[in-house]
This record gives C-alpha cells, sequence and structure tokens, in this order.
C-alpha cells in the first residue's frame, strides 16, 4: 500500500493532473490555430504569393529550393500561439507584467 500513496503524493505534489490537463487544452489549441491559419489567414495572402499556392511557394538559389510558403505558415502558427500564452499568462494568472520570478 506504500507505493500507492507515494505515488498519490507524487501526483499532488508535482501537480501532475492540472499539468496533463494543460497539455490537452494546449493541444486543442494548437489545432485551432492551425485550422485558423490555413482556413482563414492564408487564402488572404495567398493572391500575393507568386503562383498561388502558399504551401508549395519555394524560391531558387541555384540548385538549393527553399519551401518559404510552408515556413510563412509555422511563423503565423507560432505568433498567434505567442501570444495567446502571453495573455493566458498575463490575465489568467494576474500578473501586472509578465517576466522571470
Amino acid at each position: 500500500m506504500g507505493i500507492i500513496s507515494e505515488f498519490k503524493e507524487f501526483l499532488k505534489e508535482y501537480k501532475v493532473i492540472g499539468l496533463a490537463v494543460a497539455l490537452i487544452i494546449g493541444l486543442a489549441s494548437v489545432a485551432l490555430i492551425n485550422s485558423v491559419v490555413n482556413n482563414l489567414i492564408m487564402p488572404v495572402i495567398t493572391p500575393f504569393i507568386p503562383g498561388g499556392a502558399w504551401q508549395t511557394a519555394t524560391f531558387s538559389i541555384g540548385p538549393i529550393v527553399i519551401g518559404w510558403g510552408a515556413l510563412l505558415g509555422a511563423i503565423i502558427n507560432f505568433i498567434i500561439i505567442a501570444f495567446a500564452v502571453f495573455l493566458i499568462a498575463k490575465y489568467a494568472l494576474k500578473e501586472e507584467k509578465v517576466g522571470k520570478k
């Protein structure tokens, strides 16, 4: 019975359940943000991309081909996710200024 009580204490001490819930919500929000970027933001940007297909937009430097369209989508995803995390840290945690402690 000792190992079970130690395990329960571990779960409580390190707040593993809260961490698991945060991970699940985080993964769901990443999927939502990916969908927003892929289905709302990038179609607006697509007319400004030569060739019109942002997922496959590339440019070549000699034999090197760089896929900048997918990189642009990933950068937009990152910016939105980083901003969402900032807002959560600022408002949900009631911090005056987000910073190191």
